[in-house]
């Protein structure tokens, strides 16, 4: 009876309530936390973090849902039986047993080592697959693993996404200096003078990204982009002439834009991004999982797709500045005054800025999954364990996943915040929040009177306005106008031109 699981009919009540109250505890405590850090963006005014903190929480409660479902299922998968000799192939682990005998012997420690962990309904589904001599489709000792894999997967997806973007901040941060010493100059410069007529070469920024190194060679060229990305990634001359193409393509009324805080916003927006887990990324655990095979060592080769992309990321986004100079370069021998590139979106992949957020994504998932599943492996089975591997297929892969981190934090999500803002159109962020609110408040208006002025056009109804022509029966040039008196308003420092 002494070695029979308790159940909890036969658990002392006071321990049921000790751990009870613990769990709810620790609960509270973490809702809390998250609930004052909620209260304290929003008092800040960071609405994207804010909209960041609660797809955390989404995440959080669709792992919760995961965790219910295992458990509450846990009694169905005990009582799905299958033949043991199906349970010999694509091992994360090579048993030593071989034999049709070994296997039953094998299968039949196994449900005993875990009978002493099974709940009854569990204990009974797994006696059931062991009198028809077959296994469970997954032993509850399983199902407990992979509890705390998914737990610690997530965990450490969101840990490690919001350090990429602290340390990435923190380096945006530092170019806030040249930003006003622009802004001075802009002040100290006062009435502009006659325009300078200036050789194209002899611009900086064209010095660096044209002349010589990559100039008449394409290869030499994506070589320079490549090798570019591990120092001084962004200069200043890359950051004030990215800066004044956008404003003088984006809101040329405007040369006192502030740049700097438009570009935080958007990465701020961006981290929400970042920090969920797509469906796409659960279907990779699930590959991954199937492909983990003994002797395969595929969690070593999956290693160096993060790096393999960041450094295809990174060089794309260096090359993406070459393209700009490029562009300038072979079309002017020399400019009047001062340099300005033209922001296209052909200069991305597909013409889609946007894929560059995408495999940002997935490289941080990609990584914190390597990261959980050492950590998760050297917890659950020890640092000897089979699936751990040999030390020579370790090391690599820890260099490999601190490397991805750093090399992340400090030049490709500082490259991507700036060289994204490159492409044709501008985003929402341009905009204060309330502006945002506004504009698109009115135009959700337009649109459903629209669709009621189309709707009682098809009946045969016909509409006459009874104040004259006023009220919701304003034409399109007024609506336009009062967009563009909203913007005024609203948002005077973006300067963008509303047509």
């Amino acid at each position: 009876m002494a070695a029979e699981a308790a159940t909890l009919e036969f658990t002392p009540t006071w321990i049921v309530a000790a751990v009870c109250s613990l769990m709810v505890l620790i609960s509270l405590v973490a809702e809390r936390c998250l609930h004052y850090l909620g209260k304290t963006l929003k008092r800040k005014n960071q609405k994207p973090l804010y909209e960041a903190l609660l797809k955390v929480k989404e995440e959080l409660m669709l792992l919760g849902f995961i965790s219910l479902l295992l458990t509450v299922f846990q009694g169905l998968i005990q009582r799905t039986c299958i033949p043991s000799r199906w349970t010999v192939h694509m091992l994360p682990c090579q048993r030593e047993a071989v034999g049709p005998a070994k296997e039953h012997v094998a299968a039949a420690q196994i449900v005993g080592r875990i009978g002493r962990r099974l709940l009854s309904e569990g204990g009974a589904g797994a006696e059931l697959c062991q009198k028809k001599g077959k296994v469970p489709l997954l032993s509850l000792e399983a199902i407990h693993q992979l509890h705390i894999f998914i737990f610690v997967l997530a965990i450490t997806h969101v840990i490690f996404s919001v350090s990429t973007m602290l340390l990435g901040g923190a380096k945006i941060h530092q170019w806030k200096q040249w930003e006003v010493e622009i802004q001075k100059d802009a002040v100290g410069s006062g009435q502009p003078g006659p325009a300078k007529v200036t050789h194209v070469h002899q611009f900086e920024f064209i010095n660096d990204h044209f002349k010589g190194m990559g100039k008449d060679s394409k290869i030499l060229s994506w070589l320079h982009s490549f090798v570019k990305q591990f120092y001084g990634s962004v200069s200043k001359s890359d950051y004030t002439t990215m800066r004044l193409g956008f404003i003088m393509t984006h809101c040329r009324g405007n040369p006192k834009f502030d740049f700097h805080k438009y570009m935080m916003r958007v990465l701020e927006s961006d981290f929400k991004k970042v920090v969920g887990i797509s469906w796409y990324l659960w279907v990779f655990v699930v590959i991954f999982l199937l492909l983990n095979v003994n002797g395969w060592h595929t969690y070593f080769w999956i290693a160096f797709l993060p790096l393999i992309l960041l450094l295809a990321v990174g060089t794309k986004l260096e090359h993406v500045i070459a393209q700009l100079a490029h562009d300038v370069a072979e079309k002017n021998s020399a400019i009047e005054g001062d340099l300005v590139v033209k922001p296209s979106d052909d200069h991305f992949w597909l013409g889609r800025p946007r894929i560059i957020l995408y495999l940002i994504h997935f490289i941080l998932f990609q990584n914190a999954f390597e990261i959980a599943f050492f950590f998760w492996i050297l917890t659950t089975y020890g640092f000897n364990s089979c699936i751990m591997g040999q030390v020579g297929f370790i090391v690599p892969r820890l260099v490999i996943g601190v490397t991805i981190q750093l090399l992340c934090s400090y030049s490709t999500m500082p490259l991507y915040a700036v060289v994204t803002q490159m492409g044709s159109f501008y985003k929402k962020e341009i905009f204060n929040d309330h502006v945002q609110q506004g504009v698109l408040g009115w135009a959700q208006k337009v649109k459903m009177r629209k669709g009621l002025k189309e709707g009682s056009a098809g009946a045969g109804v016909a509409a006459e306005p009874s104040n004259g022509g006023g009220g919701d029966t304003a034409g399109p040039s007024v609506k336009i106008e009062m967009m563009r008196r909203a913007a005024r308003e609203g948002n005077d420092e973006a300067g963008v031109s509303i047509e």
